[in-house]
């Protein structure tokens, strides 16, 4: 009796071979296309801590406390404690003597407000560069990571970026309401509601950059986690900071980790990815997408690190500050290389 070891047609089995390794060789570079970035990363111990940092670090901390301790839960449920934040955010912004102006909608029957700080530029005043976070939290959460540790980061980069000169391009710095359930991914997103207006009045925004969760960071081998198949390719360390955006905006994802990798000594992992992958478009710059504008998250990834991410937990004394004011400090060099940059 003869066994057929390779049952069917040889040219078959040659073809379906063939096959595999083309899609094994496209599902390859399509990986490589997502994750290759210029530069490398920061590895090693950190440098001393310099004075800005030092001064970048007690004003983080002091701004989230006040967010996440002395105000708490900000949400749709708690109207007070929502416009406590706005009038802080807005304090803070009127410090600088450039422009603040509101964006005031209504979502469930409560006024929301979208708060606005611009520099306009000197040169290519026309091309927009978008700085935001959200202040919101979840329910019962205090939100010291998620997002306090964004906002801090977006009011002290209004401090840095409005004391030099002015800059090509023109910088807007926004902190957005609502960016949490029930208005996660829907209309009434402080985001959607700002990026739509952008659309209608066609403004140019060839960057906007999303404040998400930044200050939790570990330097226990196993405390980083990640969605199939990037754990074979990113540390599982979680000492860095990340870039993520869609494919659409990899070459914003490019340009802005490679600024910030020359201009700051601190771990960075950056990912140009499709929208479905899990975390990708977890947060305001997903609304930016819809309308076609290019845009990226900077975040600690606490969902995939953090047991305090949306949780009661997340609280002020959780947050590593001199590492938030390493990275603070490396994007205000970031944004202020995006800004003058020729091309986009």
């Amino acid at each position: 009796m003869v066994i057929k070891l390779f049952p069917g047609n040889k040219k078959q089995w040659l073809w379906a071979g063939l096959r595999l390794a083309l899609l094994a060789i496209l599902a390859g570079g399509a990986i490589i296309f997502s994750i290759r970035m210029p530069r490398t990363s920061f590895r090693g111990p950190l440098p001393p801590m310099d004075d800005q940092q030092r001064e970048l670090s007690a004003n983080l901390r002091r701004h989230v406390d006040y967010l996440a301790t002395t105000i708490g839960p900000r949400n749709i449920w708690t109207p007070g404690s929502m416009l406590k934040t706005a009038t802080y955010i807005q304090q803070n912004f009127d410090r600088t003597a450039y422009p603040v102006t509101l964006q005031e909608y209504s979502a469930y029957n409560q006024k929301s407000l979208n708060i606005q700080l611009e520099i306009k530029g000197a040169g290519n005043p026309e091309q927009i560069i978008i700085i935001g976070a959200h202040y919101d939290t979840v329910l019962n959460s205090p939100g010291a990571n998620d997002n306090a540790s964004g906002v801090a980061a977006l009011l002290e980069l209004a401090r840095l970026l409005t004391t030099g000169g002015k800059p090509a391009r023109t910088l807007r710095l926004v902190a957005f309401a609502n960016e949490e359930p029930p208005f996660y991914y829907g209309k009434d997103m402080g985001s959607s509601r700002y990026a739509k207006r952008c659309r209608e009045q066609q403004e140019n925004i060839v960057a906007m950059l999303s404040l998400e969760t930044m200050g939790m960071f570990s330097e226990q081998p196993g405390s980083q986690h990640y969605p199939f198949p990037l754990n074979f390719f990113y540390p599982d360390t979680g000492n860095f900071i990340a870039f993520a955006g869609n494919l659409g905006s990899r070459a914003l994802v490019r340009k802005t980790i490679g600024a910030f990798r020359q201009n700051c000594a601190f771990p960075s992992e950056g990912v140009a990815a499709p929208e479905l992958l899990t975390g990708i478009g977890w947060s305001d710059h997903w609304s930016f997408w819809q309308e076609g504008y290019p845009a990226l998250m900077v975040t600690d990834t606490a969902f995939f690190r953090s047991d305090n991410y949306h949780t009661p937990s997340d609280t002020a004394n959780q947050l590593d500050y001199d590492k938030l004011a390493r990275v603070t400090a490396g994007l205000a060099a970031t944004i202020t290389e995006l800004a003058v940059r020729r091309s986009f």
